[in-house]
This record gives C-alpha cells, sequence and structure tokens, in this order.
C-alpha cells in the first residue's frame, strides 16, 4: 500500500510521455496533452488511477511553486503598479462575469441563490493555464499580460469571501468564522509580509548565502515559500496566493534569480502533475451523453468570460486589441472552482449532475485556452476593420500630446517599447544628439518618464494614426523593442508600410520569429537567444587570444547571414584559422605586487623572468599611469599591478615562488 503513491505517478508519466510526443507531432499545445493524459488515467477513462486523492495532493505542491515563482519575477514595486487594474479590473470582470451568469441561470429556471453560486465558479478563471501560457509566450509584462494578472490576483484574494458567503446561500448553512476576524487575519498576514520581505528575509539569505551551500540555500527558500503558503491558509485565504506572496518577499532582495533558476526544475513537473488531476475528473460518459449541452454552456462560457474580460480592460483605458488578447486570456474556468463547486455541493447550491456538466465545460474551456490565445491577435485584427468608434479602438486614456518642436521630424528615431532595452536606447540616442522620441502603451510610464523630461507618448504602436502621430513615416531609423510577438509583426509591417526608406530594427526572443518579421519588412532582426550565444563565444575567443580582428569578423558573418552558422553549426562557415596553435595553453593574468614579494624593489632583468620563470612582462601599472611594453631596467614596486604572458601553469609557479596575490 505504501508503494501505491510511486505506481501511480509511474503510470501517469509513462502515459504522459506517449500523449506529449502525440502533441508535438500534432502542434498541440503540451497543456491540452496533460489534461488528456488525466481523462485516459482517471476512474472515468481506463482507470489505472482510481483514486485521484494522492495526484491532487502533489497538484497542489505544483500550483504553490507556480505562484510561488511568478512572485520571484515580480515585486512590490510592480503589483503596485498595476493596482488599478487588480482594485478596478478585477471587480469588474467578477462582478459583471457573476451577474451575467445569474441572469443566465435565473432565465433557465435556477433558484437565485444557486444563480449567484454558479456565478462565483463562472467568474474564477485559470491562474495556473493563463500564466503558464504566458510566461511561455513571454507575454507577462506586456499590457494584456499584466491586466490578466492584475485580474488574476483579485479572483484569488476574492475566492475566499466567496467560500465564506456560500454556506449563507445554503440551506442553513452558516459561516464558520465572522467576516471581520477573516479580514484581520488576512491584514496581519500582509503586514508580516511586508516586515519579512524588508527587515527579516534579506539579512537571513545573505547570512545563508555566505555558506556557499546550495543545498542550505534551495531549502531555505522552499522553507519560506510553504511556510507563507501555511500562514495564508490558515487565515483562511488561499495557499496560492500565499505562495505568491512568498514570492514577493524574495523578489525584493537581490537572491531572487539564484532562488528562481534553484526551484525552476521542480516547477514544470509538479504543474504538469496539476494539469493531469484536473483531466482526472472529467467523466467521458457524461460528456458523451449530453454533448450538445455541454459544447453550447462552453460556447456561452468563453465568449461571455471573453467579453466581460475585454470590457474590464477597455475601462481601464487600454486599447481594443489589448483588450481582445486580455478576454481570450482569460476565457476559461478556474482551479478553485472545482475546489468551491465542492463546498457548493456540501450545501446544496448544485446538483451531482449540473457538477458534472459544469466540470466537463470547464476542463473543455482549459483545453481550448492555448488555442484562443493563439488565434486572439487574429481576431483582435479583424475587429480593427469593423466601423467602431476610433476612441474605443485607441483606448479611454487622454490623446498624446503633440511632438515637441524641437524634435528633427525629417530624420528622427523613433523607439516603440519602453522596456530595458528602449531605455538604454534613448540614453545612447540622448548622449550621442540624436533626436528621438518613443512609444509606450503604459500609461503610468509614460506619465513617469514624461515628467523627467524624455520624449515620450502613451500610444499602441500597432495603430497607423499612432505612429503618424510621430511621424514614423518621416523617421530615420525605427525601433521595435516591445514583448508582445503578435504586436512585434503588426508593428513591423505597418512601419514599412508608412515609410518604405525606414531602417527597421526589431529584438526579439526568439530566433523562429526572424524568417516572419524580414519578410514584413525589418532590415535586421536581433535575435536576444543567439545574442546571448554570441556574447559568451565571443569571449571564449577572446580568452584563447584569438586576435580580436578575427573575433569582430567571426560575430559580424554570424549576424549578416541571419545566425545561420549557429543553426547549422558547418565547420565551413567559421572564418577563424584553426590551425594556429601557437597561444594553445597561453594566459594572460594581472597579478598585484604585495610589500612582502620577493620582486618588489627589483629590476625586470634581475629576475631573468623569461630564463627562468617562462613569463613576460607585458605591461605594469604604477598607481595611476600604465607602462606598456616595459623594458629590462624598469623598477617593479609594492603595489604595482603586473600583467603577465604565459603559459597557465608557469604562471601558477611563478606566482607561488614569488609569493604574488591577486
Amino acid at each position: 500500500m505504501e508503494f501505491e503513491i510511486l505506481r501511480e505517478i509511474v503510470v501517469i508519466f509513462v502515459l504522459a510521455v506517449g500523449v506529449l510526443f502525440l502533441c508535438h507531432r500534432l502542434k498541440i499545445p503540451s497543456i491540452v496533452g496533460f489534461l488528456l493524459t488525466g481523462v485516459l488515467v482517471g476512474p472515468y477513462g481506463l482507470g489505472l488511477v482510481e483514486s485521484s486523492e494522492h495526484v491532487h495532493v502533489v497538484a497542489e505542491i505544483g500550483v504553490i511553486m507556480l505562484l510561488f515563482s511568478i512572485g520571484l519575477e515580480f515585486s512590490f514595486k510592480n503589483l503596485a503598479s498595476i493596482k488599478k487594474t487588480i482594485l478596478l479590473g478585477g471587480s469588474i470582470q467578477v462582478g459583471l462575469t457573476i451577474l451575467f451568469t445569474f441572469l443566465l441561470a435565473s432565465f433557465m429556471g435556477i433558484q437565485a441563490n444557486n444563480a449567484v453560486f454558479l456565478g462565483f465558479l463562472v467568474s474564477l478563471s485559470s491562474t495556473a493555464i493563463v500564466l503558464k501560457q504566458l510566461t511561455e509566450r513571454v507575454e507577462i509584462n506586456a499590457p494584456h499580460g499584466k491586466t490578466a494578472l492584475g485580474i488574476l490576483i483579485y479572483q484569488d484574494i476574492i475566492v475566499v469571501l466567496m467560500m465564506l458567503f456560500t454556506p449563507l446561500l445554503g440551506e442553513g448553512g452558516g459561516a464558520s468564522e465572522p467576516l471581520s476576524l477573516i479580514l484581520l487575519k488576512a491584514v496581519g498576514i500582509i503586514i508580516l509580509v511586508l516586515i519579512l520581505s524588508l527587515y527579516v528575509v534579506p539579512p537571513l539569505l545573505y547570512q545563508i548565502t555566505r555558506t556557499q551551500s546550495r543545498e542550505l540555500f534551495m531549502f531555505s527558500i522552499i522553507a519560506i515559500c510553504f511556510f507563507v503558503a501555511w500562514l495564508t491558509y490558515s487565515a483562511g485565504l488561499s495557499l496560492a496566493l500565499g505562495a505568491f506572496l512568498a514570492g514577493l518577499i524574495i523578489s525584493e532582495s537581490e537572491y531572487s534569480h539564484q532562488a528562481l533558476s534553484n526551484i525552476m526544475p521542480f516547477i514544470d513537473t509538479f504543474t504538469s502533475l496539476f494539469f493531469v488531476s484536473i483531466g482526472m475528473l472529467l467523466d467521458i460518459n457524461v460528456l458523451a451523453g449530453h454533448i450538445g449541452v455541454i459544447l453550447l454552456f462552453t460556447f456561452l462560457l468563453i465568449a461571455g468570460k471573453s467579453i466581460i474580460a475585454g470590457l474590464a480592460a477597455v475601462v481601464l483605458g487600454y486599447p481594443l486589441r489589448i483588450a481582445v488578447l486580455t478576454g481570450f486570456a482569460l476565457a476559461q474556468i478556474g482551479e478553485f472552482s472545482f475546489i468551491l463547486a465542492q463546498v457548493g455541493m456540501k450545501y446544496g447550491l448544485i446538483t451531482d449532475s449540473l457538477y458534472q456538466g459544469f466540470l466537463s465545460s470547464a476542463i473543455l474551456t482549459m483545453m481550448l485556452t492555448p488555442f484562443l490565445m493563439n488565434f486572439a491577435p487574429r481576431v483582435a485584427r479583424l475587429v480593427y476593420k469593423l466601423p467602431l468608434p476610433k476612441k474605443l479602438l485607441k483606448g479611454a486614456i487622454p490623446e498624446m500630446e503633440e511632438i515637441d518642436e524641437d524634435i528633427n521630424k525629417e530624420n528622427h528615431l523613433v523607439i516603440i517599447g519602453y522596456g530595458l532595452n528602449g531605455r538604454n536606447l534613448s540614453r545612447a540616442a540622448s548622449y550621442a544628439g540624436i533626436p528621438y522620441v518613443i512609444l509606450e502603451i503604459n500609461a503610468d510610464t509614460v506619465r513617469q518618464e514624461k515628467a523627467k523630461g524624455e520624449p515620450i507618448y502613451y500610444g499602441d504602436a500597432t495603430h497607423e494614426l499612432v505612429l503618424k502621430h510621430v511621424s514614423v513615416e518621416k523617421a530615420r531609423v525605427v525601433v521595435v523593442a516591445i514583448s508582445d510577438s503578435a504586436a512585434t509583426r503588426r508593428v513591423t509591417y505597418m512601419v514599412r508600410k508608412l515609410n518604405p526608406l525606414a531602417y527597421i530594427i526589431v529584438r526579439t526572443r526568439f530566433v523562429a520569429d526572424m524568417h516572419d518579421l524580414y519578410e514584413l519588412g525589418a532590415d535586421e532582426v536581433i535575435p536576444e537567444e543567439f545574442e546571448t550565444s554570441i556574447e559568451i563565444f565571443a569571449r571564449v575567443l577572446a580568452k584563447y587570444l584569438v586576435p580580436h580582428e578575427e573575433i569582430e569578423a567571426y560575430v559580424e558573418t554570424v549576424r549578416r547571414e541571419g545566425y545561420e552558422m549557429l543553426r547549422s553549426l558547418s565547420e565551413t562557415d567559421l572564418k577563424i584559422d584553426k590551425n594556429k596553435q601557437i597561444f594553445m595553453g597561453m594566459e594572460i593574468t594581472s597579478l598585484r605586487v604585495p610589500s612582502n614579494s620577493f620582486v618588489a624593489g627589483r629590476k625586470i632583468e634581475d629576475l631573468e623572468l623569461r630564463k627562468k620563470h617562462g613569463v613576460t612582462v607585458v605591461a605594469i601599472q604604477h598607481e595611476n599611469k600604465v607602462v606598456p611594453n616595459p623594458g629590462a631596467r624598469d623598477l617593479i614596486m609594492p603595489g604595482d599591478v603586473l600583467f603577465l604572458l604565459g603559459e597557465a601553469e608557469k604562471l601558477r609557479n611563478f606566482v607561488h615562488k614569488f609569493g604574488l596575490t591577486d
């Protein structure tokens, strides 16, 4: 019996390998593969795993670690920047969804209290699925990604109140704890989280990192994650919300990136089991017996939730394109709906047959989410062809100001996107005296940077009118540096259409996007994947003393040929002379001369460095002066820095013998 959970996990993983391989060949998203695996192994499928209790426990760990990783990549500053999205956007999405479901259920003859409870179930979206998709698509920092994240955080908080209110809707039920007590606990935990993030965790992690023990650091990170999750759960909040707060605590320290890299190998495994556990809940017989009704209900769920979530984004001031992307991202039913539904069954708010029907539709919405998010950009483009008001298309945020007169409209640089790349580029342009204009869709960023004097303007660069507003048709160079892959394609196409002579440089995350962007009119596409490889390789070649001009020629060749050399790894493409072995095994190092060293105060010729030790002094730094290629009669003084050339082994012997230290 004690090995039952091991047998279940083995069955799931073995079957998942086959299902995922088939999904990969058919180009079906992996999340769908995990859900299908759950359907197959579950009690309603092949029955290979009859009891899903063990799987659900492991799956819950997956949700905790996923939310923890999102918190690590976020921060309290970022959270504060989307407070309007959380409070206003979340309230609109949840409130209108409950109202929509209540009216629809009442029309079908369902009692008012049951209809309100169904609204609770429908209003929640899947945090795990949406965040995983946004992370894989590198859209978590895109406008629609931040909007979806803000609304999901609101849902994770409001589900606590739904849990408390559910017994009141039932037959003679009552809340186990007063609402005021739950709220008091929640406030206390938030205060505790702030104290931990500011005064406790950073110095604690500093002391732990000083031990240089990877195991101690990893276990400390996991302990913080589960401790905060347990605290929130004890206060009546969700485990997932606690895990997110734990991630925020560590994100405020300089150790967040190391923490994320340590737990990343576990996240995919545990979250995969979560999706499998959801699939195990689906009853194939119910789905087959009521396929028509379930498909209709699924369509209504997706359509209603997409429209309402999109409306929330419009109210927040985002353009219609962002609203469409947000709506499709939040169109599914969430994992907390299943937990809430079981509470509702306890109080007679939902029948067993209705629960199974709801479950079937909910899982179908989850399976369709990756396809909907892929399809959303096409829908957004179709919507723009409709005769809709310009204010709706461009967003409710006030129109941009006119461009300053001192900007050279005939020869300026247009920077689209004010992330890290956009900021660095604007600084370089300012330093070089190049006139530039920045387009950014984050209104808060625009407001903050404009106050600092930056020529930055709010607008969605996928719109022709917005691009014309910054005179893109007269620009000399246009740099597209945004995170949204679909928007990057659209912007590149629009810029080339408006200005055939502009030199368009596009930054993209993935090499797979390069061909499409070149086809759409980009002059130069810089993929971050290969640029990182080039930088690493160039530094390695420099360490092996390959001539600088050969390294630059190699890098230029790689970029000119569209990184094809790195894709094919063809040896004939490499222009560096591999037959030159002159400097193999040679190193250049810099060493500071201590006052008690034998070489201090002596001339180079007295030391006979080449003859006795096989090393050569190529330069001496004395205080702020550097003496290149020093002569035999030059003195080596205490505190000088020697630049030495020699074989690695001889350099080590020389350092050891004469007591030189770095």
